[in-house]
C-alpha cells in the first residue's frame, strides 16, 4: 500500500536526521557483519541496476530509458502490470534491508512514492527571472538583490514536502545501494537475480545457476535458447544483455560466436570458444605439462632408437592415426579429413590421454598395467559427471562438448580396450617405447559372462537383404530416400568402406566399349586401386539420381566433372518448411558426411527391425556400415 506523504512524513523527518548521522558508522561495520544484515532476504537479490532505476521513478523521470537501460531483463516496459509489480519488489527489499539494519523510520520513508504528493508550494523565481521581470536587467547585482528581499524576505523559502521528500529518498538511496547491493557470481542460482516467472522457466530447462546459463549460450551460440520452454528470441537477447552487463563480477564472458549463425563461423572463430588448457578438452586445445607429455616417460626409448619423428606423447597418437589410413593431421590441428575408422581410434586414444594428464596425472609413456586396469573401471562410471559427461551431438568448438556421454557398455569397454592395446603395440613396433602394459589388460570377468555365447556374425543373409530391399521400396519418393537406396546399392555392389563411400565422386565411373561400366576407386594408406564391375541397372540408377539433382543425366558429361556421387537433399524446403536449412541453396555438385549416411542408415534400420517380426528386432537394430560391406562373403 502506498503512504501518503502529508503528516507521516513529517513525523519522522526528525528522525531520519538522526539515522543519516548513524549510517557512517554503520557502513564502517566489517564486512561480515553487513552481509548478516543481508542475510535474511529473499532468494532474489538487488543489484546496482535495481537502485539506478529507483532513482529515475523517485525523481519522477520517464522510467522508460531508466528500464529499457537497467531493468529490462525483467520484461517489456509495455507490460504496466509488471513494471509496477516489480518496482513494489524493489521497494519492500528495500524497506526489509532497512529492518533488518534497525532503521525503522528510513523502512517507512522508502516506501512513499513522492510522485503521488500534491505539490502546492509557490515556486520562487531565481534572481535572473525576477531581475528580467521587474526591468532590473541594468542594475548591480547587490541591488537586485535588495530589491528581490524586498519582495520575498531575507530567509530563503524552504523545500516543498515533495521535494523534500525527493531529497531524503536519494540519501537514503545512496545509503542502502552500499548496504545492500551484491554483485551477480557466477554459482549464484538463476533465481537470486531474474524475476520469477522467467527463473522457473530457465531452471525447467537445466539452467539453474548462472555458471549453466553462460555455458549454456557459449555452447549452442546462435539461438541458445531453442528447446528452453516459452523462452523466445526478446526474452534471449534481454538475458544476454544482462549477462554481458556483469560479466566482470561473475567472472565469465559471452562469444561474439552467439551473434551469427554457426554456418557464418570460420574455423578460426570457433577456435577462439575453448581456450586451450590442461582440463578435459579436446585434444587439439590441450595443454599438455612437460612433466606429463611423455617426453621423458618411465617406458620411454631413446629418441634416436625411434622409428617415428614424435618427441612427445601427443605426436605418437597422431602417428600411430596417420599410419591407419587416409590422410592425419599434425598433431595439436583439427581432425575433419579423417576417415571413420581414424575418427574412432582418435576419440579412444583422446579419452585415454585426457583421463592419463589430467585425473590420473601420468603422462601415456608412463603407465603400467594397473593404470590400465583402472582406467578400464573408470569407464563403467565416469566421474565427475559433469566433468566428463555431455549430451551426444555437441561438437569440439563447444564448452558443452564431453568425451563421454555416460557409462560405457562392456562392449564398448572391450572395444576400448582393444584399441589401445593397438595403440600401445604400434609404439613398442616403432622403438617409441619398450613395452606395452595394454598387453596384459582385459575387461573384468564378471563383464565377459554374458560373452560365452558365440558372437553373432556380423553381415546380412540373402533373405535379409531382401527384407531390406523390400523397406527401401516402401519409403516415400524424395531425394534423402533416393540417396539411400543409391548407398545400399554401392555397399551391396563394392563393399566399399563409409567414409570411400560418400567420399566417391561420378570422375570414379567409368566405360569401356568392351568391359561396360566401371568403378574405380584410388585407394589409401595399403589399399591399392580397386576397380568394380557395374551393371546397366546400377548405371541407370546412378542417371536418374543425378537427373533427380538437377546434374546433368549422362556421368560422363563435362558438367559432372567432381561432383559427389551421394549429394545433399534436395527438397529440405519442400519436406521441413521449419528449418534453418530451407532458406540455403543446396549446391547439387556437394556430398554428405560421413556422420549424415551413418544416421540415415542407422534409421533406417530401425525400420527395418520394427518391420521384421520372422527374424526378431535384434538383427537389423545391431547392425551397422560394417554388415553392409560383408555381403560379397555371406550372400551366396
Amino acid at each position: 500500500m502506498i503512504i501518503d506523504g502529508g503528516d507521516q512524513f513529517l513525523s519522522f523527518t526528525s528522525s531520519m536526521t538522526n539515522q543519516a548521522a548513524n549510517s557512517t558508522a554503520i557502513l564502517k561495520k566489517p564486512a561480515h557483519s553487513l552481509a548478516m544484515l543481508i542475510q535474511g532476504t529473499t532468494a532474489r537479490r538487488l543489484h546496482i541496476g535495481h537502485f539506478a532505476f529507483m532513482r529515475a521513478v523517485v525523481q519522477g523521470l520517464d522510467t522508460r530509458e531508466s528500464w529499457n537501460r537497467y531493468l529490462r531483463v525483467e520484461g517489456e516496459h509495455d507490460d504496466v502490470r509488471n513494471v509496477n509489480r516489480t518496482i513494489q519488489w524493489i521497494r519492500d527489499e528495500f524497506a526489509a534491508a532497512a529492518r533488518r539494519s534497525e532503521r525503522h523510520g528510513l523502512a517507512r520513508l522508502i516506501r512513499i512514492d513522492p510522485n503521488r504528493i500534491e505539490d502546492k508550494s509557490e515556486r520562487l523565481p531565481s534572481l535572473e527571472e525576477y531581475a528580467l521581470a521587474h526591468g532590473l536587467e541594468d542594475f548591480s547585482q547587490a541591488e537586485q538583490i535588495e530589491h528581490y528581499q524586498s519582495r520575498y524576505g531575507s530567509q530563503r523559502a524552504t523545500q516543498s514536502r515533495r521535494r523534500r521528500l525527493i531529497s531524503k529518498q536519494l540519501e537514503a538511496l545512496h545509503w542502502l545501494e552500499a548496504l545492500a547491493v551484491q554483485p551477480p557470481l557466477a554459482d549464484d542460482p538463476v533465481s537470486a537475480w531474474f524475476n520469477p516467472d522467467l527463473a522457473q522457466r530457465l531452471e525447467a530447462a537445466g539452467l539453474t545457476t548462472l555458471r549453466s546459463l553462460f555455458e549454456r549460450i557459449n555452447g549452442i551460440g546462435f539461438r541458445w535458447w531453442v528447446g528452453v520452454k516459452a523462452i523466445g528470441k526478446g526474452k534471449a537477447e534481454r538475458i544476454v544483455a544482462w549477462l554481458q552487463a556483469h560479466e566482470h563480477t561473475i567472472g565469465m564472458t559471452i562469444g561474439q560466436h552467439v551473434n551469427a549463425p554457426r554456418t557464418a563461423l570460420g574455423a578460426s572463430q570457433l577456435a577462439e570458444v575453448v581456450p586451450a588448457a590442461t582440463a578435459v578438452v579436446p585434444i587439439e586445445k590441450l595443454i599438455v605439462p612437460h612433466h606429463l607429455d611423455g617426453s621423458s616417460g618411465t617406458h620411454r626409448l631413446p629418441q634416436q632408437q625411434c622409428a617415428i619423428p614424435a618427441s612427445n606423447d601427443v605426436e605418437a597418437i597422431f602417428s600411430w592415426i596417420q599410419a591407419k589410413g587416409g590422410s592425419a593431421p599434425p598433431a595439436g590441428s583439427h581432425s575433419e579429413k579423417l576417415t571413420h575408422t581414424q575418427r574412432s581410434y582418435l576419440r579412444e586414444a583422446e579419452r585415454f590421454l585426457l583421463w592419463a594428464v589430467v585425473q590420473r596425472r601420468i603422462p601415456l609413456s608412463s603407465v603400467e598395467l594397473t593404470d590400465c586396469q583402472a582406467y578400464l573401471e573408470f569407464l563403467s562410471n565416469p566421474a565427475p559427471a559433469e566433468q566428463w559427461c555431455g549430451k551426444r551431438g555437441r561438437e569440439k568448438w563447444s564448452p558443452l562438448w564431453r568425451p563421454f556421454e555416460g557409462p560405457l557398455s562392456t562392449a564398448a569397454r572391450r572395444h576400448a580396450c582393444t584399441v589401445l592395446k593397438s595403440l600401445y603395440a604400434y609404439l613398442v613396433e616403432q622403438h617409441y617405447l619398450d613395452a606395452n602394459p595394454w598387453a596384459g589388460a582385459s575387461v573384468a570377468k564378471h563383464d565377459t559372462a554374458a560373452a560365452s555365447a558365440k558372437p553373432q556374425e556380423k553381415c546380412l543373409t540373402p533373405e535379409q537383404w531382401r527384407h531390406l530391399w523390400q523397406q527401401a521400396a516402401s519409403l516415400p519418393d524424395n531425394s534423402v530416400h533416393r540417396r539411400l537406396k543409391l548407398a545400399l546399392k554401392l555397399f551391396e555392389t563394392t563393399g566399399l568402406r563409409l567414409a570411400d563411400i560418400v567420399s566417391c565422386r561420378v570422375d570414379a565411373l567409368h566405360r569401356d566399349a568392351d568391359a561396360g561400366w566401371s568403378l574405380i576407386i584410388d585407394g589409401s594408406g595399403s589399399r591399392g586401386r580397386q576397380t568394380f564391375q557395374l551393371d546397366d541397372a546400377f548405371v541407370r540408377d546412378v542417371s536418374a539420381y543425378l537427373e533427380s539433382r538437377s546434374l546433368h543425366s549422362d556421368p560422363t558429361h563435362p558438367s559432372n566433372h567432381g561432383v559427389f556421387l551421394l549429394g545433399r537433399a534436395a527438397d529440405i524446403a519442400e519436406r521441413a518448411p521449419w528449418s534453418p536449412a530451407r532458406l540455403r541453396d543446396a549446391d547439387p555438385k556437394a556430398g554428405i558426411t560421413s556422420g549424415t549416411l551413418y544416421g540415415q542408415l542407422k534409421s533406417f534400420f530401425d525400420r527395418c527391425a520394427v518391420h521384421h517380426a520372422e527374424e526378431g528386432m535384434n538383427v537389423f537394430s545391431a547392425a551397422s556400415t560394417e554388415w553392409l560391406r560383408q555381403v560379397k562373403e555371406s550372400g551366396d
